[in-house]
């Protein structure tokens, strides 16, 4: 099939107008301080279909371009539906299938070299990234929301790191082909192991995250994580296409019932895992001691609201709001992230506004406020910098060094020092520039994004807050989506979780829906309840096998109470951690040591 250059062109010429279009009306909105909504989605789409029409002839060199290119596309379609906030994710067990039958026939035309046109024209590179940037789009579209440009870096880099693996493993496969498909396995979970843990983390597509709205389904996220997810979705993919190859790709009952046995193997390996999950669902029961918990959503627009409105007048909101909570069985309000703005580290009892949180739970003896807060700390001199120091220099001429934090504290009556925890996951561009060393000659664009090259300070462990009641892990924000991760505050103590996030960066969109959905997958790895405060939509609270109650709605004052439970039972994966990611890391060094050897042998 082939499209005419006059009709190519035509199109072309369309979405590059609606592109500039969507643009300037995205600018003359954010001019009037108006909010994006789902423009931003309906921008990257039109862009991308701009950019494919572009360079049409890479799609289309090939004769069966067109029909990978659909193929690709229909990949992206089937990840991106798998993800919260739709509900069809059993589609996650065929989505990677397509992508493997394109690798299967450009290997195929590539090992034939009878037709030498086809075999030198036939590439995977071109439609792989088409489905990897349209899943990002698609899921993550939102970002765009939060800061436009970091958006359009994270879809379309985080598309480029998602295309290594799985070109890699078409690599290996060529060389190496009595590996099968155990490569491609290993490579994409070593990557999104290296994802969580590096300074260019967007995590926000793990796999087993896919399964964060239907958590009954995946109560073994005790034993593996998310990592387990993982594998097992890789492994489905696997044996469907497999299956499907045997059946020389031929849909016909007569040829499924001569692949019976492969057929329900693939039934087994699906369903055996839900249904054992389903009764562990079933009869799992909070455990540990009941503890009253408050959460408050302020609803403070963030874009143009949040950061005007005089810290007063915010205050008074969360006074309010804390009050008609409260009861004299409270033992914890939570306050959502950055709560309280523009703290300094060395003055934190004399900050007005905490001054005001202070005799709200002097009023209130045995109540605990865990809140979110922007602070930073000015260095004395000769004191050691740290490489996310800033230089600030005064209007007087006077130069300060000061390192920028976003952090939680606990605060309580009669307390003598004010447990303070840094945010050490931190999100790519809106709060560190990563690798910024070696990235230096970046300061000038980021200058100009109001941004900072130095990004923000961290620390190199999780703690728990403690108090007469209990230990509370104090997660910010990007920071719940790390399952490892918040394995840390467990092993430090933490006998519930508390999350304080401002989603409404995102704006009413999926991104808020997916960040909560995220947390469920957390309650069950750790087996503790959590408390969620949002500074809007959504605030809950999730119980120990990932059940959301009490969800308040978006844009909207909220304040809600419920006692859960607080216990200091280490499950199987938070003293392991991400055991399945590690193997397969293992994994990836031992095929590409065998890769190597082999090279190594037949050019001697």
């Amino acid at each position: 099939m082939k499209i005419n250059k006059s009709v190519r062109l035509t199109l072309l010429a369309a979405s590059t107008i609606a592109t500039l279009a969507l643009g300037y009306n995205m600018f003359s909105l954010w001019q009037k301080e108006t909010l994006w909504g789902h423009r931003p989605l309906f921008f990257f789409l039109v862009a991308w279909a701009s950019i494919v029409l572009l360079f049409w002839k890479k799609y289309s060199r090939h004769p069966k371009g067109l029909r990978w290119l659909g193929l690709s596309t229909l990949s992206a379609v089937l990840l991106a539906l798998s993800f919260p906030p739709f509900p069809t994710t059993i589609l996650l067990f065929i989505a990677w299938v397509p992508l493997l039958l394109i690798e299967y026939e450009v290997a195929k035309y590539k090992s034939n070299p009878s037709n030498e046109s086809n075999s030198s024209n036939a590439s995977i590179r071109p439609y792989l990234y088409n489905a990897f940037v349209l899943w990002n789009i698609l899921v993550t579209w939102w970002v765009g929301n939060t800061a436009f440009i970091a958006g359009i870096v994270a879809i379309w880099l985080n598309a480029w790191f998602m295309y290594l693996p799985f070109w890699c493993f078409h690599k290996t496969r060529q060389r190496l082909p009595k590996l099968g498909y155990l490569p491609l396995i290993a490579y994409w979970l070593s990557f999104e192991y290296l994802h969580l843990n590096w300074e260019i983390s967007w995590s926000w597509l793990t796999l087993g995250n896919a399964f964060a709205q239907f958590p009954q389904a995946v109560q073994w996220y005790e034993y593996t994580g998310v990592f387990g997810g993982s594998l097992w979705v890789m492994v489905v993919n696997v044996l469907v296409f497999r299956l499907l190859e045997k059946m020389e790709f031929r849909f016909s009952p007569k040829a499924a019932l001569a692949q019976g046995w492969k057929l329900w193997r693939i039934k087994l390996i699906v369903l055996l895992p839900i249904a054992a999950s389903l009764v562990w669902y079933f009869n799992v029961q909070d455990e540990g001691r009941d503890v009253e918990v408050a959460v408050i959503q302020p609803n403070f627009e963030p874009h143009y609201q949040k950061f005007k409105i005089p810290e007063r007048e915010q205050m008074e909101r969360f006074i309010i709001l804390s009050e008609k909570a409260v009861t004299p069985n409270t033992k914890y309000v939570v306050w959502p992230e950055t709560a309280f703005d523009g703290v300094r580290t060395e003055d934190l009892k004399s900050h007005p506004a905490m001054q005001v949180a202070q005799q709200f739970v002097d009023k209130h003896p045995g109540v605990k406020l865990v809140t979110g807060v922007s602070a930073y700390k000015v260095f004395a001199e000769g004191e050691p910098h740290t490489r996310n120091t800033r230089r600030i220099e005064r209007a007087n001429g006077n130069v300060i060094f000061v390192e920028v934090y976003n952090a939680a504290l606990q605060l309580e009556a009669g307390q003598d020092s004010i447990p303070f925890y840094i945010k050490s996951k931190l999100v790519p561009g809106a709060e560190i520039l990563p690798y910024h060393e070696v990235l230096f000659f970046l300061k000038p664009i980021v200058d100009q994004l109001d941004g900072s090259v130095e990004g923000h300070g961290t620390q190199r462990y999780r703690e728990a807050f403690p108090s007469e009641t209990g230990k509370v892990a104090p997660s910010i924000c990007y920071e719940s989506i790390f399952g490892e991760y918040n394995g840390g505050y467990i092993k430090a103590g933490a006998e519930a979780i508390f999350i304080m996030t401002n989603d409404g960066w995102w704006d009413d969109s999926g991104g808020h829906r997916q960040h909560l959905a995220y947390a469920r997958l957390r309650a069950v790895e750790t087996r503790k309840s959590i408390a969620r405060s949002a500074n809007t939509g959504t605030s809950c609270f999730i119980n120990q096998r990932g059940d959301v109650q009490q969800p308040t709605d978006y844009e909207v004052e909220a304040a809600i109470r419920q006692n859960i439970k607080f216990n200091d039972r280490i499950t199987f994966y938070v003293r392991w951690g991400d055991l399945i990611a590690k193997l397969a890391v293992l994994s990836t060094v031992l095929v590409l040591a065998y890769f190597l050897v082999n090279r190594l042998k037949q050019r001697a």
